[in-house]
């Protein structure tokens, strides 16, 4: 039986364009989250900007006990919890750990003759992801579970 003591990630849905400021106002309430990035050039008629994408769109992942859940809707811009199967979708803290790896890391995979289409399993994620793409060595693919585009390197 699980313990109801032990922190939890759970992934919290936000309404859009605010998980920057989510993230920010539940880290000042003291409550642990983790929000992967990325940075995007973005190109005006005048200008490019570079700015800092959320990688999982209206999403944060919050760390806290079970008990606690409710402590985020104290924070403005937050919506609800992703639910699966009639229960609070739980990320692993391993889950979690491969995501902050990926972000600073390529990911290499030794995948010969991929098809678009194909179901692949993405390493340090451990998740299966859609092939959606493919030039050269370079690949992208949609998770299952989160339904984030995620690219690697063919080694």
């Amino acid at each position: 039986m699980l313990s109801t003591n032990s922190r939890k990630w759970f992934v919290l849905y936000t309404k859009p364009r605010t998980e920057i400021k989510v993230s920010q106002r539940l880290s000042v309430l003291g409550i642990e989250n983790y929000l992967p990035t990325r940075v995007e050039v973005r190109k005006w008629s005048d200008r490019k900007k570079k700015i800092i994408v959320p990688l999982l769109p209206s999403m944060v992942l919050v760390s806290l006990l079970e008990k606690d859940a409710s402590k985020v809707f104290e924070v403005a811009g937050t919506v609800r919890y992703l639910f699966e199967k009639g229960k609070r979708a739980v990320v692993s803290d391993a889950e979690v750990i491969a995501m902050q790896c990926y972000q600073n890391n390529t990911l290499h995979i030794n995948q010969n003759e991929l098809k678009i289409g194909d179901t692949v399993k993405v390493p340090l994620l451990e998740q299966e992801a859609i092939l959606l793409s493919q030039k050269g060595k370079n690949c992208i693919a949609q998770l299952k579970k989160f339904g984030a585009r995620v690219s690697f390197q063919l080694s």
